[in-house]
């Protein structure tokens, strides 16, 4: 007998299962059907991305609705278009020897209209992003006085994309009597909040230890220079010549960036990310669960919602500007059960945060090294000699070139034939790494070899960086993201050449290179901001040009180091450098927490010269 009949799941539905492949149910469906099942209660279920939540709530949901009546019954929130088609999709999937169960997926990127007509045609079940689902709302063409269930999938992360609001105005559309369940992969207080808010005494079942990471997974990190970061990453990639992965970058522009780089190197890669079309998603996706993409480049929100097979790695280009999206990241691979590696490429002033998601997920990363030119090179040759020992012949089709074949070859002999047969490929390998430089920054915990500042040396070294004051902060209302773009605007420079950025209070700083500080200088001449004139002078670390005359940072005003300097700078609201927001590492002051935004301090180029990783936003609200 299935498994899921002893569940509570009724003959049609487990056969339309099973002949999607669902022999045993995973420890969360096992767990948490046959609560679901009573239809009682309010529920909060904890689990990793790819243990199996979409069909813990979906068969649930097919056993207790009427679809003898055609009105919204059920509702699923998620945050991401791809994981509302994912959701929608299984849920037809599981229900395809039921009859007359109309799901409807409602989301941003796709005709309202079709949306619309397909909802009044008469739905049981629509799953939504926040944003679409509310437009679709406030027009008056969906009645949710008759849901009965109300899913909140992936809650963590619609509340750290900004739908907190979106979701009080939809559910408030709803009946108080609603059952409200709620899917997450980690707990953070907020999630905690909104369970207390919307719930009454549910029901909580935690698969693990809340916001740990999957067993299965193996956590790796390779500490390099900021300027040899896309060399150590092409490096890891040449040692797994098998590698399906999945490569996460902070920011859109660092996204596409990447993408463009290794394609035009020759690598099978593309990018995902919230400026694509729906049409360009899906073609992108397409190619990647075919398999003709060797590497999906995405941001954080983008990626929510792949459930594809089989990936072998999940690569942290960068590291998440919140701690707990890294379990959503490595928890693309590893799926249904299989193992996979999670690898972060880091710089020595990330250390700290590696320590913290070790914290967070609840297990050690180990410290790899980059390989040598020469380890990349033996891989990739036995990776050719199985490929050619592995390939499966013919007979038929090949038959009659054999005759032509071994004339061709008749002057070779079999250790000359094998030899060139391996160097086809094995030649383009070693003509790239001959002379390959060792990428491994040689760094001791927690200090670069530049000194504790980290790789710029702010201390310890001849900075290729100059760092200059502006006039405008916080109270200006100017996030990192926002100051980014202002600072590209009238400096008439490229994002991804801005380094690090401080927002203050009432004045801010951040860095460019040596070569462009003056050109920076003098084309804020003039600039203006509210009426108010907008002054951008080199700052007086370093240099000697600070008005009091000494180099105190916080001091640059007339102020004391103590109180807003670059050590402590507003420390009580995550303004300085070393203070910002500590609570999560530091990394929240300007990330964006949707897509990545449409600035970026990202890179320069992809020969080698520096090019520092940094976040950016406009906001961290998006409609989908």
């Amino acid at each position: 007998m299935n498994p899921f009949l002893n569940l509570g799941i009724r003959h049609d539905i487990v056969n339309a299962i099973s002949e999607l492949g669902f022999e045993n149910p995973t420890p969360i469906q096992e767990q948490s059907i046959p609560v679901l099942l009573t239809g009682s209660n309010d529920f909060v279920g904890l689990a990793q991305t790819g243990t199996g939540k979409t069909a813990a709530f979906g068969l649930p949901l097919l056993e207790l609705l009427d679809f003898e009546e055609n009105h919204p019954q059920a509702l699923v929130l998620c945050p991401t278009r791809e994981l509302c088609l994912q959701i929608a999709n299984d849920i037809k999937n599981y229900s395809k020897k039921m009859n007359n169960v109309h799901v409807v997926a409602v989301y941003g990127g796709a005709s309202i209209s079709d949306q619309l007509r397909q909802i009044r045609r008469g739905v049981q079940i629509v799953v939504a992003t926040p944003g679409r689902m509310l437009d679709i709302i406030n027009r008056g063409a969906i009645d949710f006085t008759g849901v009965k269930y109300v899913v909140l999938d992936e809650a963590d992360e619609m509340l750290n994309m900004g739908f907190q609001e979106d979701i009080d105005n939809i559910l408030s559309t709803t009946p108080d009597t609603k059952k409200t369940w709620l899917f997450s992969a980690t707990m953070p207080a907020e999630v905690r909040r909104i369970a207390k808010k919307y719930m009454d005494e549910p029901f909580e079942l935690t698969m693990g230890t809340k916001n740990t990471g999957n067993a299965n997974i193996e956590h790796e990190y390779y500490v390099v220079r900021a300027r040899d970061k896309y060399a150590a990453f092409k490096r890891i990639v040449d040692f797994n010549p098998d590698i399906f992965g999945i490569v996460f970058c902070r920011t859109k522009i660092e996204t596409q960036d990447i993408a463009e780089a290794l394609i035009k190197d020759g690598y099978n890669a593309d990018s995902l990310h919230g400026d694509l079309s729906q049409q360009q998603r899906d073609k992108v996706m397409k190619r990647y669960r075919e398999r003709s993409l060797q590497l999906l480049i995405a941001t954080d929100v983008a990626a929510r919602g792949i459930d594809v097979n089989d990936v072998t790695h999940v690569i942290n280009y960068s590291l998440p500007d919140e701690i707990e999206n890294y379990t959503h990241r490595s928890g693309r691979t590893a799926r249904a059960g299989k193992t996979g590696v999670s690898i972060a490429i880091v710089n020595a002033k990330e250390l700290g945060k590696i320590r913290q998601i070790e914290r967070v997920i609840g297990k050690k990363f180990v410290k790899a090294e980059i390989p040598t030119g020469f380890d990349v090179c033996e891989k990739q040759l036995f990776a050719i000699v199985h490929k050619i020992h592995d390939v499966e012949v013919n007979e038929q089709q090949i038959e009659q070139y054999v005759p032509r074949i071994m004339e061709e070859f008749k002057e070779l002999s079999k250790e000359e034939l094998v030899k060139r047969f391996a160097s086809i490929e094995f030649n383009r390998f070693l003509d790239y790494y001959k002379n390959a430089p060792d990428l491994n920054a040689p760094v001791e915990e927690g200090r670069s070899e530049r000194g504790e500042r980290g790789e710029r040396g702010e201390r310890g070294g001849k900075s290729e960086y100059t760092r200059l004051f502006i006039n405008l902060g916080s109270v200006d209302e100017f996030n990192r993201g926002e100051l980014l773009g202002y600072i590209c605007n009238n400096a008439k420079i490229s994002g991804r050449i801005v380094g690090k950025i401080d927002v203050k209070g009432v004045f801010s700083f951040f860095e460019v290179p040596n070569t462009e500080a003056q050109i920076v200088v003098d084309n804020f001449k003039g600039a203006e901001f509210k009426g108010r004139e907008v002054r951008v002078e080199i700052s007086g670390e370093g240099t000697s040009s600070n008005r009091s005359g000494d180099r105190r940072e916080g001091g640059y005003r007339g102020g004391d180091r103590k109180e807003s300097g670059y050590r402590g700078g507003d420390r009580r609201e995550g303004g300085g450098y070393r203070g910002g927001d500590r609570k999560e590492g530091g990394y929240r002051g300007g990330g964006d927490r949707r897509d990545g935004g449409n600035n970026s301090g990202g890179f320069r180029d992809f020969s080698g010269k520096r090019r520092e990783e940094r976040s950016g936003s406009n906001d961290r609200k998006r409609r989908f």
